[in-house]
């Protein structure tokens, strides 16, 4: 086997489409790769011939690994280049006697030192491995900051096991071109798909899953359901009264179904809506889940959820996409109340979305809620007509420019990203608020006990106060078990009693006054450590005690999924609930947090969900903002969606994006702005909604001296020009409902 140099060879620097990997396939045996806390071995094959190189002559195991850290690295310091886009592809296999029954993750990562000292892991790409065959790992990433020291890894299988690996390439990604928007010229919105949704022929169109038995009865509401009304501009439109009613259920996923394969449009937007019911509940019995679902080929799609809780007819309501063609069937099916209860469908409406016409709604909403009249008022100071108006004759023109809009826009940003002065210089830009990733939830600065890192949360508040940004302190504690640290686990009650306060006096004492609000106790309709450790009383506690050591931040409560009424464990009557209970004990709930990881929103879905919630007087903010869809128009217009819904509710004070950058975001084909720095059309549709959010207006004095207009909430710049010369001023539109009178004297 060859152990040649690097003499003569061209290395890449990194921007070309090269591989910057060394000996890639190990033609030069084990030159330039090196173990990570283990041993590596050349081979041409392993376990008598079964296991044989697939790319070139040779293959690399890793032995001897004793953590799932150890594997098989290559240093590419020299070769890596900042704020580009890399693709990476590495074949592995697992080998020896240690090898799990199922199959294990193993993984890409790229370990860098910054130049300031920072060590920093980006987890490049990740597949399940065995001893069976060859798997591919493929992935993507980018460098924010310069690197000292980067090297690349592939780890993951569980101690004792060899990692094999036959190839790797990392190369800069080549742009692909967007894929065009969808076609919708021949889509029929408001379009019920469903056949024989009234039942006026019967079961005609309708099977039961299962062995459970269909028949149609009178009964039901002769209405529409609530949200189907709204979307398709209906009032009363009258229903015939039949339903479904399935009895002799087995199993919970029994019910009615449709095929509707040949009747759906790729990317198209369906709203879902029914009537449900379930039949004779035992008294004290627990209340019923029901969903009404899709299945894409394997795939299932949840379109809706409502909890009965009694006999009465519900709505459920809800959305849908299909964005890739189905392999063999998409089938509509209603499921969910336990074996052996009845369960009853009426009025089930599908329907493509009409979202233009809704944008148009919108945009009226907007106008009453989001806009102030202005009256510009221009007088005289000197001579004997001081005070007078100054009229249309005397030719005063003027000019009126909003310069910002007051409606907090904001995004989460993390410490990495303030390496990439083009990420900053977007952030910066375009938004008004900030929330931090993870450097401020208590197992970032506190991994270990008693071991507190707050740097990074320090740079990052820096960066926001420089540029004049309010902050959201997310969170002080996260309710959901698997976010909680290991060392918080293991403490006694009295210890995480101590270890609680410990943390909320130290957080809130360092940053007092810093951030305008804080999570409290993040997804408590998911999860409760806390509770579940400290009683029911510690949530509210946890609230009081946070207000005492900083009283003038705003407290949220913060959840997902109720948005989309799509959880029955967060519907909004849930937590609307649970709000009240907290307020009850005494909690000084000061918002409510909408986290908004939304799917194929559909405008009416949300708005509902808004009204119900405003009931309770309190701010509404969405607080991680994110939509995904693999077509970036399609994308765009999800975004559009939820910032006009938003936009337009006068409940709601203020929206933050959960991220906007390639490979920065918590979801898939949900950014705005590709690795680097390229807007998309879901970016360049923000863009277009802040530039019509701003205001601008052109004109003359009236006979009364007087210029009125109706302008967005926020900053603004007035030029008044006369025969005599200019006059500027800086104004601000508040939110009020009587006119603002800005008077100019000349």
């Amino acid at each position: 086997m060859a152990i040649g140099g690097d003499a003569g060879r061209v290395v890449s620097d990194g921007a070309g489409d090269d591989n910057i990997i060394l000996n890639p396939e190990f033609d030069e045996g084990l030159n330039n790769w090196a173990g990570s806390g283990c041993k590596i071995e050349l081979h041409d094959s392993l376990d008598d011939g079964k296991v044989l190189p697939v790319n070139g002559k040779y293959f690399v195991a890793a032995t001897g690994r004793t953590d799932t850290w150890n594997g098989i690295q290559q240093d590419v310091t020299s070769r890596l280049r900042r704020k580009l886009l890399y693709e990476v592809a590495a074949t592995v296999h697992l080998s020896g006697a240690n090898v799990p029954a199922s199959p294990c993750d193993v993984r890409a990562t790229l370990a860098v030192q910054t130049a300031d000292g920072r060590q920093q892991y980006i987890s490049v790409a990740k597949s399940q491995a065995s001893d069976k065959e060859w798997v591919q790992l493929q992935g993507k990433f980018l460098l924010n900051s310069t690197a000292a020291k980067a090297a690349i890894y592939i780890e993951g299988p569980p101690s004792g096991v060899d990692l094999l690996l036959d190839s790797l390439m990392v190369k800069h990604a080549q742009k692909t071109t967007p894929a065009p928007a969808p076609d919708f010229e021949n889509l029929v919105y408001g379009e019920n798909i469903i056949q024989n949704s009234n039942l006026d022929d019967g079961l005609n169109g309708w099977f039961g899953l299962g062995s459970c038995a269909l028949s149609v009865h009178d009964g039901s509401p002769r209405v529409l359901p609530p949200l189907a009304q709204e979307s398709l501009s209906l009032d009363d439109e009258p229903l015939n009264g039949k339903h479904i009613h399935v009895t002799n259920r087995a199993q919970t996923w029994m019910g009615p179904a449709q095929i509707i394969t040949d009747k759906l449009t790729l990317y198209a937007t369906y709203q879902v809506s029914a009537w449900v019911r379930v039949g004779r509940l035992q008294a004290g019995g627990a209340p019923q889940n029901i969903n009404v679902a899709v299945a894409v080929d394997s795939q299932w799609l949840n379109c809706g959820q409502v909890l009965a809780r009694d006999e009465r007819w519900y709505e459920v309501g809800g959305s849908f996409r299909v964005e890739s063609k189905p392999a063999s069937r998409v089938m509509l099916y209603v499921q969910g109340p336990d074996a052996g209860v009845d369960l009853m469908v009426a009025g089930l409406q599908m329907f493509p979305v009409d979202r233009k016409a809704r944008v148009r709604h919108l945009r009226k909403l907007t106008e009453k809620v989001r806009k102030r009249d202005v009256v510009v008022k221009v007088t005289t100071t000197s001579g004997s007509c001081a005070g007078a108006a100054v009229k249309v004759a005397d030719g005063v023109e003027v000019s009126v420019r909003q310069v910002s809009n007051s409606f907090p826009l904001g995004a989460c940003i993390m410490r990495t990203n303030m390496d990439n002065e083009d990420y900053v210089d977007f952030f910066t830009k375009h938004f008004n608020w900030a929330a931090f990733g993870n450097e401020l939830k208590w197992y970032w600065t506190e991994p270990q006990k008693g071991q507190l890192n707050y740097a990074d949360a320090d740079d990052l508040l820096k960066l926001c106060s420089d540029h004049g940004m309010c902050v959201r302190g997310h969170c002080i504690f996260w309710e959901v078990d698997n976010t909680v640290q290991q060392w918080v686990k293991t403490l006694s009650t009295d210890d995480l009693s101590s270890a609680v306060k410990s943390r909320i006096s130290g957080l809130l004492t360092r940053y007092k006054g810093k951030f305008r609000h804080y999570d409290v106790n993040n997804e408590m309709l998911h999860g409760s450590f806390y509770q579940d450790k400290l009683g029911k009383d510690i949530r509210a506690t946890m609230f009081k005690t946070a207000s005492e050591f900083d009283p003038d931040a705003l407290l949220f409560v913060n959840d997902y999924n109720v948005e989309s009424m799509c959880d029955i464990r967060a519907t909004p009557e849930a937590y609307i609930e649970h709000i009240v209970g907290l307020r009850e004990q005494g909690a000084p709930v000061g918002g409510v947090g909408l986290q908004g990881h939304v799917s194929n929103p559909v405008g009416p879905v949300v708005r509902s969900v808004l009204d119900r919630l405003a009931v309770l007087g309190l701010p509404l903010w969405f607080t991680e903002l994110d939509v995904s869809s693999a077509n970036e128009h399609v994308r765009a217009d999800d975004l559009e969606v939820m910032l006009r819904e938003a936009y337009a509710h006068p409940a709601v004070e203020g929206v933050v994006l959960w991220g906007f950058w390639e490979l920065f975001m918590s979801r898939d084909y949900a950014h705005l702005v590709d690795a680097e720095g390229e807007l998309n059309e879901a970016g360049r549709r923000l863009l277009q909604l802040k530039r019509e959010w701003l205001t601008r207006a052109h004109g003359h004095a009236d006979d009364n001296g007087e210029f009125k207009f109706r302008g967005h909430h926020g900053a603004y710049h007035v030029d008044v020009v006369t025969p005599t010369g200019k006059i500027s001023q800086d104004f601000t539109v508040d939110k009020d409902d009587s006119p603002l009178v800005l008077n100019i004297t000349i």
